[in-house]
């Protein structure tokens, strides 16, 4: 099977996790975007009772347009499942996200769910995380020392930058740092670290956060649940 097709065939097996009535957060990104569609169907052909919460103005334009009723995070007490993607998932299903420059948002919502989902494509399963650049959501003030000070520590960083070569700009204005670190030997020693830089507003470490994983396979959706 093709990517796209894997992404489509977790997405929509996504679905079939959330009951009437429950509060979802809907996630970002490509693998997303199929899961968002079919809630969509599923809310106009079969009556799905739902409120959802996005992690993206993207998100909520797709939802909106599909009439998913949507409710902004603090207009909700509690989130009942998340459903989102990541950038890599390890053998310890750690993540890596913020691909798409979301991650604070993502990383907001995940930790205000009773349970998180993530769906990918099986190219997106690894042994180690690191070999995707590890984004950092930075306060423009200030971010070139920031910069260099991530240089001194030899994380590799590069500023990302838009289509037209401008710095890359998050939903919230911020700028993204990406760490082009190859392997991340000790996450929680990193997320602990980068948790105390003044300037870095969030990373796109996501650890001890799933709950249950769909991977796309050529086999079909292959679920792992109760990972912690």
């Amino acid at each position: 099977m093709i990517q796209n097709e894997l992404k489509k065939a977790v997405g929509i097996k996504s679905v079939d996790l959330i009951q009437p009535h429950m509060t979802v957060g809907l996630g970002t990104g490509s693998t997303v975007y199929y899961m968002v569609e079919e809630l969509g169907r599923r809310v106009q052909e079969e009556n799905l009772a739902v409120e959802c919460v996005t992690t993206s103005s993207r998100t909520w334009k797709q939802a909106e347009k599909l009439g998913i009723p949507l409710k902004k995070l603090d207009e909700v007490h509690t989130i009942d499942l998340t459903i989102d993607g990541a950038d890599e998932i390890d053998q310890n299903y750690q993540g890596i996200k913020g691909g798409g420059g979301a991650h604070t948002r993502e990383k907001i919502v995940a930790l205000n769910s009773h349970q998180n989902v993530w769906i990918v494509d099986q190219s997106k399963m690894v042994s180690h995380l690191g070999k995707f650049p590890l984004p950092l959501e930075v306060n423009p003030f200030g971010s070139q020392q920031l910069f260099e000070r991530l240089q001194a520590e030899n994380l590799h960083p590069v500023f990302r930058v838009d289509d037209q070569g401008n710095q890359f700009l998050t939903h919230m204005k911020n700028y993204v740092i990406d760490l082009h670190l190859k392997e991340i030997k000790h996450p929680h020693l990193l997320a602990d670290w980068l948790d105390h830089q003044s300037g870095i507003i969030e990373h796109g470490l996501f650890l001890d956060v799933v709950n249950t994983v769909i991977i796309g396979s050529d086999n079909g959706p292959k679920i792992i649940d109760h990972i912690r």
